[in-house]
Order: C-alpha cells, then structure tokens, then sequence
C-alpha cells in the first residue's frame, strides 16, 4: 500500500480538497492528479490500494484533515467509495464533520446543491430497503434451514446439511456471502472455502 498527501496552493473560506487513487502500483494517479490540481484543490490524498480493502490509510488522513467548510472532491465516485453503502457512510462522516463532496464525472453527486443533497438522501433509502429486504430473506431462510434440523453457530467448518442451506440462500435475490455467513456465525473466508470444497 502506498500514499502520500500533496500540498499546493491555498484559498479563501473552505478548502477544496482532492482525493485521487488507483487500483494498483502498476496504475498511474498523475491523470487524476493533474484534474485535480485544476480544480483548484489545495491538498490532494492520494493512493495506491484495491477500493475492496477497508483499510485506507490515506482516505482516513484525509477525513482527520477536514474542517468545516471544506469540500471533498474526487474525479470519479468509484475512486471514493466500493460500493453505495460506502460511499453513503463516507457522505455521513463529511455531513458529520461539515464538509461537503463533489464529483467531477457525476455532477448529481454534489452535496453542496440541493439536488446533489435529495439524490444522496434517496440512495440512502433505497440502501437501507435493500438492506432491509436482504436481512429479511436471510431470516427466512435461516428460519427454513432450523426446520430442516440445520444447526447455526460457530465452528470450523459448515456441515454437509448447513452448506445445503448456504447454497440455497444464496440462491435467493439479493442475498450476501456476508449476510450468510453472520447467519451461520462464520466469517466469510470460512464460508469462501466450504462453498468451494463443496462445489468441487
């Protein structure tokens, strides 16, 4: 994982601040980098690491770094966020903080506007009801899979029976290795590997 944090020149009220990264050592972030710069951002965080991966180092500095007024601005959302629950958590914190965020290449994606503020608000509901439909099917399943005698709790590894379950949930609209993996009190990498030593 690399990063680094640029300085350039400041300006008047809150700071325009950029976050630029890429998805590996083999991509360049000078692209991003230059657009950025000619946005008029102050500072610019930037790195090199997979969206997938929670840890973040520079993405978190740049959060420390904020003030209140300042404005977060990113070429593209997908260099943000991995996902719209995460882009939303990281539009809360801003909220939190009084910060806003732009998007150069999804101009709806503008907290400083009305409309960017209502849109934001809208894919927040609809996450939370997704959310909502995807816990409410893994319970039902859950439910199922005790009817059948399936036991849930932690252990290292799935049975014949609950991995029976598992593939039928995942099954189901919307379902999550996550949410399934909760359901049967194992992490994901153990559900990972039982999924693929039963398939095999």
């Amino acid at each position: 994982m690399h990063g680094q944090s640029i300085e350039l020149g400041s300006i008047t009220g809150g700071h325009l601040i950029g976050y630029a990264r890429v998805s590996t050592d083999g991509q360049d972030l000078a692209n991003q980098r230059s657009v950025l710069k000619a946005e008029g951002c102050t500072r610019i965080f930037e790195e090199k690491v997979s969206g997938a991966k929670r840890d973040r180092v520079q993405l978190e500095r740049m959060l420390d770094h904020l003030r209140p007024g300042d404005t977060v601005l990113v070429t593209r959302l997908d260099r943000l966020a991995r996902s719209t629950r995460d882009l939303l958590e990281i539009a809360e914190r801003l909220r939190e903080l009084g910060a806003g965020l732009r998007s150069l290449a999804e101009p709806w994606a503008d907290t400083s506007s009305p409309t960017g503020r209502m849109i934001l608000t809208v894919m927040a509901g609809i996450a939370d009801f997704e959310r909502s439909l995807i816990l409410e099917r893994t319970s039902t399943g859950r439910k199922a899979a005790k009817e059948r005698g399936v036991k849930f709790g932690r252990s290292k590894a799935l049975t014949d029976a609950q991995m029976q379950a598992a593939m039928q949930m995942l099954e189901q609209p919307g379902a999550t290795v996550t949410a399934i993996a909760e359901a049967f009190s194992v992490n994901r990498a153990t559900l990972y590997r039982a999924l693929a030593a039963h398939r095999a």
